[in-house]
């Protein structure tokens, strides 16, 4: 048991290491990557089509990436709204490593994209212990997957930046408990903004792009009780070498004063003022923030 912990340990190591040097070359070339973390069927090809499409009206340079274990139908879909797109086939792994993504991306992604959006493998285990040197992690679930699925995949959830809700269209025929998902979300993830978002009605469409821009504009990320170190950096380009969300959890389990996403946002809850403008966010011990927009 010890030398098969030994030997993960070590994996994820290397893994963190490519990641840091991923991070470091996405901010030298003035961009930044965001994990998109879901079940299969949860609607994250259909909302990220609808991000990109509207990064493409409103000039914004970004890039998709989407992995499955086959077939290019994602790639397809994503390529309809006009951005760079690359399909990555696992070939059966259950997720995406940062050296692979580095790999994929060398040579490929154009000089000029600002947001990298990484649609990783439908899975909500594996994928949550590999830091991709994203600079914005979500975790995203359908109304038709249960209020428990936070419990369920604390990991996934735990270690999010964002939390988004999609299929709300069909909220009410699923009978989706809202308070009862939010209250479990706050449970592994205390203050992080929940999203609610539909791709057929367009509820929350742009949220997504927004909080991405504002990251690659140097707005800090909510910190999970997850990956909260001492030591743990939060900022959009964190030094190489300085822990992951990812590499933290796996390590520590210590509960500190939580910080939180910032651009100066409304939300429905009144946060605080700050002095680097504030995104929206839930007060320590209240419900996770909510975005209707």
């Amino acid at each position: 048991m010890c030398r098969t912990t030994d030997l993960r340990q070590a994996v994820l190591a290397r893994n963190d290491a490519s990641a840091d040097a991923l991070r470091a070359e996405l901010a030298g070339r003035g961009a930044i990557a965001v994990n998109l973390l879901s079940s299969p069927g949860s609607g994250k090809t259909a909302l990220l089509e609808s991000e990109l499409a509207l990064a493409k009206k409103r000039g914004v340079p970004v890039a998709a990436l989407t992995a499955d274990l086959a077939t290019d139908n994602d790639a397809e879909r994503l390529a309809r709204a006009g951005v760079p797109v690359q399909q990555v086939l696992t070939d059966g792994l259950c997720h995406l490593e940062a050296v692979m993504l580095r790999g994929y991306l060398a040579g490929w992604l154009p000089r000029d994209t600002q947001l990298l959006f990484v649609e990783n493998v439908g899975n909500l285990v594996c994928p949550a212990a590999y830091d991709l040197g994203e600079s914005l992690r979500v975790t995203l679930a359908s109304v038709t997957e249960g209020e428990d699925k936070p419990l369920k995949y604390p990991g996934a959830f735990g270690l999010a930046h964002l939390v988004v809700v999609t299929k709300t269209d069909i909220a009410a025929a699923v009978e989706f408990d809202e308070e009862a998902f939010l209250r479990n979300v706050t449970r592994v993830n205390p203050g992080v903004e929940v999203v609610f978002t539909s791709a057929r009605s367009g509820q929350g469409i742009g949220v997504l792009l927004e909080r991405a821009l504002a990251v690659r504009n140097g707005a800090r990320v909510h910190r999970p009780v997850m990956a909260r170190t001492s030591t743990a950096h939060d900022h959009l380009h964190p030094p190489a070498g300085a822990a992951s969300p990812a590499a933290t959890a796996r390590e520590h389990q210590h509960t500190h004063d939580h910080d939180h996403i910032h651009d100066g946002l409304p939300h429905t809850h009144g946060a605080p003022q700050h002095d680097h403008d504030p995104l929206p966010q839930a007060h320590r011990g209240e419900r996770p923030s909510v975005d209707r927009w």
